[in-house]
């Protein structure tokens, strides 16, 4: 496993570390790019028992987020937060390689 340019933020973290211990899961937060959404390729989050070999991983306050390979060559050097407002809350990410967004930033294109 390698550190990489990803980034989670402390709020994330700790959103994170809320959902895991409710779950009785590692504190372990994947996130990969799909094909599809309404601008090309969507983001999918959810809890990993443990990061793989080819990983790449970002700790913060002990919660590790960890991305394949090839979703990593789209979100590399990205910022993964998570966000409360009136509309509700959401974990966002903040692609530098996003040419692209839709509305309600859970897809992108490149």
């Amino acid at each position: 496993m390698e550190q990489s340019s990803l980034i989670l933020s402390p709020s994330a973290a700790a959103r994170v570390a809320a959902i895991a211990q409710k779950q009785d899961k590692p504190a372990i937060l994947r996130l990969s790019v799909e094909g599809g959404g309404c601008s090309g390729f969507q983001y999918k989050f959810g809890l990993a028992d443990a990061a793989l070999d080819d990983d790449s991983v970002a700790e913060t306050d002990g919660v590790r987020l960890v991305v394949d390979p090839v979703s990593l060559d789209l979100v590399g050097g990205a910022l993964v937060d998570y966000v409360e407002s009136l509309g509700g809350s959401a974990f966002k990410v903040e692609n530098p390689n996003a040419a692209a967004g839709c509305g309600c930033g859970s897809s992108f294109s490149i």
